[in-house]
């Protein structure tokens, strides 16, 4: 019974162990030029930010209008001061903000909306949630931090920002393809 034990201790007292075997730490992150990195095609009206209040209710949707291609500095509220048009789909932790915003789309196509914080949107069009078509994360070392598309086809949309930890977002909705 004590030899099976001793030959397990034998073998692993021959297994060698080295410096080299063991694995090396993560790379530090690279820190980001002084310069910013180009955007990609589409987005390089993320730059300028237009101030733009977020709507609370649905009728005051004509005040919180963004362009397509332009970036926006949106003013968030509370979110239990919002009247959402439909539940969101991801509910908020409380004490976060949010708002309505409305756009106007003239050519069907992919549109991405580029967020500069993790906040949830829903897009919406004549009051039913669009499904995205794909989630994604900003370029490194630009203030985009995700971006979420859509396809969409001409008319008036709504994006409802759901959970956002400040009372600012920067956003962006920019035709994709």
């Amino acid at each position: 019974m004590k030899y099976p034990i001793l030959l397990a201790l034998a073998v692993v007292s021959l297994s060698p162990v080295s410096a080299q075997e063991t694995p090396a730490p993560a790379p530090a992150a690279l820190p980001c030029p002084v310069t910013p990195v180009p955007l990609p095609a589409g987005l390089e009206g993320w730059v300028i930010h237009d101030p733009v209040t977020a709507a609370t209710t649905a009728g005051d949707l004509a005040k919180a209008q963004i362009l397509i291609g332009q970036g926006a500095t949106v003013t968030l509220t509370p979110q239990a001061q919002v009247t959402y048009i439909v539940t969101p789909e991801k509910p908020a932790k409380p004490g976060s903000m949010g708002g309505l915003l409305g756009f106007t789309v003239q050519v069907a196509g992919t549109y991405r909306v580029a967020l500069g914080a993790g906040a949830w949107i829903d897009v919406l069009r004549d009051g039913k949630v669009i499904a995205s078509t794909a989630h994604g994360h900003g370029q490194p070392c630009s203030s985009i931090r995700k971006t979420v598309d859509f396809a969409l086809t001409p008319g008036k949309y709504l994006v409802q920002v759901v959970g956002n930890s400040a009372p600012r977002l920067s956003l962006m909705v920019a035709h994709a393809s």
